[in-house]
């Protein structure tokens, strides 16, 4: 195999609601494309839009199917697993991460793109402005290992690391609009709120592996910040939902993602907005 093939050639760790339709907007770019699932009735739809399909499953203590043979003859891997804490919080993510780096470091992987979040840093009463220069300090379980993630990846010199952190994600069918509408004691109603839509967020991924921007790291979200109170109260009126409520009594914690360096650098120009 030529090594044209393999720098054309893009493994994705999950193919689910962001990246499925990332591997199809990749294809559509003229890459070559494999793509993980951990539901076997989806690989027939995987391969039927030109993905070549795995069925992976990752756990603290193994990994399940052909991870091998998934890495190999690939340069680039997008790792797109969130840590699924919520609905399992005793679960170590970090172990699952490690356990597939091991994995990487024998196959011919030469960039990893981490998936990661602007959770890692803390909410503040003084709505602080995040950039990249500030050091993440996360005191939640998720946020502090995706932390630790960050910096295993990071720190291993056997391939090139991105990490990317998407501030919360949202398309129109899936948006946090709707799981709040009608809802009471609503935390943080002065918070400023840090969007990014899953179109801007394929977009993005897509030009940072074109354009081979390796060893750095990046805050993704939609540059305007309304409070949170005013953004859903527009949103809710506007598809004629039932208005959340908000606790008023507890001071409003929150920050400000600034993603200035990501739009100069890819000249980038987002194509959805709030």
């Amino acid at each position: 195999m030529g090594i044209s093939k393999i720098n054309n050639r893009i493994s994705i760790i999950g193919c689910g609601w962001l990246g499925l339709p990332l591997a199809i907007q990749l294809i559509e770019n003229g890459l070559d494309i494999k793509g993980s699932t951990t539901s076997e009735n989806k690989l027939e739809a995987l391969d039927n839009l030109g993905i070549t399909p795995f069925l992976i499953r990752l756990n603290e203590t193994k990994i399940e199917g052909d991870i091998s043979e998934f890495l190999n003859n690939s340069e680039t891997l997008i790792i797109n697993i969130p840590p699924g804490l919520r609905k399992n919080p005793d679960k170590n993510y970090v172990s699952e991460i490690k356990l597939l780096i091991k994995h990487i470091e024998k196959s011919s992987i030469k960039n990893v793109l981490y998936i990661s979040s602007t959770s890692v840093y803390n909410n503040d009463p003084k709505f602080p402005i995040i950039t990249e220069k500030t050091k993440p300090n996360a005191i939640s379980n998720s946020g502090k290992q995706l932390i630790e993630i960050e910096n295993v990846l990071k720190n291993n010199s056997a391939f090139n690391t991105t990490i990317l952190r998407f501030a919360g994600l949202f398309d129109q069918e899936r948006h946090p609009g709707k799981i709040i509408s009608g809802r009471k004691h609503i935390l943080n109603p002065e918070a400023p709120v840090n969007l990014i839509h899953k179109n801007d967020c394929i977009s993005i991924i897509a030009q940072l592996i074109e354009k081979d921007f390796w060893n750095e790291e990046f805050n993704a979200c939609y540059p305007n910040h309304p409070t949170k109170e005013q953004y859903y109260k527009q949103y809710c009126q506007a598809n004629n939902l039932e208005l959340p409520e908000y606790n008023r009594e507890d001071i409003s914690m929150g920050k400000i993602i600034d993603a200035t360096k990501l739009a100069q650098l890819l000249k980038y120009e987002y194509k959805t907005g709030l």
